[in-house]
């Protein structure tokens, strides 16, 4: 991946953002069953490199998310379901 690459530019978007003072919440899972939430600043980088990347399938980004190299180090190696998508 090169210096110029526009995951870098998402990354680098995303944490400068204060997402908690713009509303994004973190889905609390209150102890119960099932798998921790995700982080809603991974979520908006997936949702970034859809639009740029003119994805907009749910289940599209999910494949993405799999097979693409920059998209896997963008998302850290997370591949969430098109359900939560």
């Amino acid at each position: 991946m090169g210096r110029d690459s526009s995951v870098r530019a998402i990354e680098a978007f995303v944490t400068a953002l204060d997402l908690e003072r713009l509303g994004f919440g973190r889905a609390g899972s209150g102890g119960g069953p099932g798998q921790p939430p995700y982080d809603p600043a991974d979520l908006l980088k997936l949702y970034l490199y859809g639009y740029t990347n003119r994805i907009r399938s749910s289940r599209a980004l999910e494949r993405e998310a799999g097979r693409n190299l920059e998209l896997i180090w963008l998302m850290k190696y997370l591949v969430p379901g098109y359900r939560t998508i």
